[in-house]
């Protein structure tokens, strides 16, 4: 198959969906690729690098259009121009954050594109390494623990000096998926104290192993798929006094809680706030998606009750370089799956990672399988 690399386009974005060693795999299974000019750049590859990969480049959307490729891949939607740009009948594989493409669908499903939610990989084994929700959480997951602390006016670590001894922070970590675990991890390792809660069951073990507190939940919510389910009104309840309880002895907090589709709970409220130290910091991972904590702003820093509250958004650009090696080993892993007979591009609709990625096929709106 053809494959067409586009840069990225929306303000803020610096990864780019394949970089040059993907592009080596990709060639020697023998796939060709096409990649926009300077769609690298701003993550730290060259146009130098890839086509010392083998790749051809165009110089802009409107050439890989011209190129004819079966499946052009970006790390974020299209815009509705971008998406009229698109040569009829490609395939799309990007993060098209499914429930919210009113305006997009359309000029896709005009373009007769077969559209592939990077969003919706399955959480299958067989799966996991195409998963760019995880490999990206983790970098988030990472980033945020910095953010936090350098907006923090106090160290992380204990600290024994001639000024005699400082106290280390302590960090609170909410939800512990990928980028919670991350956060743990990296909070870790920099000196905190560090304790974590979720509603999974799964989730204290892993917490612990990390050598942080798990705070109890009051009641569990274990999902599908390995996410936390909606609480019922009195499950959300009993869990945000547990959450009140803790919060207000809390230097660094980093909320993390996500349900695939759905607005992020709000797991912080402003009254919990008002108890923390002014100067405290919370970070909010779930800022894009209506936010854990009640009066974040996304992409903004804003002072609650003397309580500086970030509300990060795309953290994983952030950190371009290694979060598009990761994305990318994501891509290049779909794409070979995605390849038929000769190499051919083959979209099966009945395929357990494909089919539920589609969002169109051919144009066509496809709807979801049924949830077993």
């Amino acid at each position: 198959m053809k494959i067409g690399v586009l840069r990225e386009t929306a303000q803020g974005e610096r990864r780019v969906a394949l970089v040059p060693d993907a592009i080596v795999k990709l060639i020697a299974a023998g796939h060709s690729v096409v990649v926009e000019r300077n769609a690298g750049t701003s993550a730290g590859f060259l146009d130098a690098a890839y086509e010392k990969a083998g790749a051809t480049l165009a110089a802009d959307a409107a050439g890989i259009a011209a190129a004819k490729p079966d499946v052009v891949v970006k790390v974020r939607k299209p815009s509705v121009a971008e998406a009229k740009s698109l040569p009829q009948g490609v395939a799309l594989v990007a993060l098209l954050t499914p429930g919210a493409n009113e305006d997009l669908l359309p000029a896709l499903s005009a373009a007769k594109v077969s559209a592939l939610a990077l969003e919706l990989v399955p959480r299958i084994t067989r799966a996991q390494s195409m998963d760019v929700l995880s490999s990206q959480s983790g970098v988030a997951g990472y980033k945020a623990v910095l953010v936090g602390a350098s907006a923090l006016d106090k160290f992380l670590p204990m600290l024994t000096t001639a000024a005699g001894s400082i106290a280390p922070a302590k960090a609170f970590i909410l939800g512990a998926g990928v980028a919670g675990l991350q956060a743990i991890a990296t909070a870790r390792r920099l000196g905190a104290v560090v304790s974590g809660f979720d509603v999974r069951s799964a989730a204290g073990e892993q917490v612990r192993s990390l050598g942080a507190q798990f705070v109890e939940p009051a009641a569990k919510a274990d999902g599908a798929g390995g996410y936390a389910r909606a609480q019922t009104d009195d499950e959300a309840a009993q869990n945000a006094a547990i959450i009140a309880k803790h919060i207000a002895s809390q230097d660094l907090v980093i909320t993390t809680a996500l349900i695939p589709g759905r607005k992020a709970p709000i797991l912080i409220t402003d009254a919990m706030l008002a108890t923390m130290r002014p100067g405290s910091v919370v970070v909010d991972l779930a800022a894009e998606s209506g936010g854990n904590v009640e009066g974040v702003v996304s992409n903004e820093t804003v002072d609650r009750h003397g309580v500086h509250l970030i509300g990060a958004s795309s953290l994983p650009s952030s950190v371009p370089f290694h979060a598009s090696q990761m994305f990318a080993v994501n891509v290049r892993t779909l794409l070979q799956h995605l390849s038929g007979e000769g190499g051919a591009l083959k979209i099966d609709r009945a395929d357990e990672i494909t089919g539920p990625m589609l969002l169109l096929d051919k144009g066509e709106p496809v709807t979801p399988p049924a949830k077993k």
